[in-house]
């Protein structure tokens, strides 16, 4: 499943926007990520140029390209400077450009990976940018991470599908799994839910804190319910290459 989305990094510094998209991209292979980070001489600040420049890029805009398929763009900004200049921008993109970017209003790392996630999946543009808006929220609350045994599955009188595993992986549900099973859950036609969190939201996998030994309580219903749940078991058990 393609990429539909593409996004548009917007940062004060270089580093910090290519340091976000290398991260960003490790969790979500084939989504184009392009960043404006910097002025053209390395200093600190935003560049006119470097956005419209990467904006144009990631929806495939080129003047020249009559027959092109343009892409929507999600933008993701670090600071409220970054997002006037952006808004600036906009005002003087091509007409064709016009309906086909979004900004967010999300935290600039966490943003990005739930976004990149969410485009991997090949959601459409509404939906990644819910993505990354929803991280603004992902850290007012915390999910105790759950102790216990060996796997059990039960199934409710709804016909919802409950399986405890055990993390056996040490460094447990940090960034990489996180991802897998972000895009994991994305890919079933099935509501889940690890730990009482949306399992297809990376963000709020990490915010689980769960590492090897812990337990993880998979909920799923919806049509592929029992598929979703054996994929994500798994991944799980088979400690997502790090045994």
């Amino acid at each position: 499943m393609g990429a539909h989305v593409s996004l548009v990094l917007v940062s004060h510094s270089e580093k910090l926007a290519e340091g976000s998209r290398e991260l960003a991209a490790q969790m979500a292979p084939g989504v184009d990520i392009e960043v404006a980070g910097g002025l053209e001489d390395g200093s600190i600040g935003t560049s006119f140029d470097r956005i419209s420049g990467a904006i144009e890029d990631a929806a495939g805009f080129a003047e020249s390209d009559s027959e092109r398929e343009l892409k929507d763009v999600v933008v993701i900004c670090d600071l409220g400077s970054a997002i006037l200049s952006t808004e600036a921008v906009l005002e003087f993109l091509p007409s064709e450009l016009e309906g086909h970017v979004y900004m967010a209003d999300a935290p600039f790392v966490e943003g990005a990976i739930a976004a990149a996630v969410e485009a991997a999946s090949g959601s459409d543009a509404e939906t990644v940018l819910n993505a990354a808006n929803a991280t603004a929220n992902t850290f007012t609350a915390s999910h105790p991470p759950a102790l216990g045994t060996e796997a059990t599955q039960t199934i409710d009188a709804d016909g919802a599908i409950t399986k405890t595993l055990k993390i056996k992986n040490a460094l447990g549900l940090h960034a990489r799994p996180a991802a897998v099973l972000a895009r994991l859950v994305a890919g079933f036609d099935a509501q889940v839910t690890l730990n009482g969190v949306n399992g297809a939201s990376v963000i709020e996998i990490m915010k689980l804190g769960l590492t090897g030994g812990q337990e993880v309580v998979v909920t799923a219903s919806g049509e592929q319910a029992s598929a979703a749940v054996t994929a994500v078991s798994d991944a799980i058990n088979g400690g997502f290459g790090e045994l």
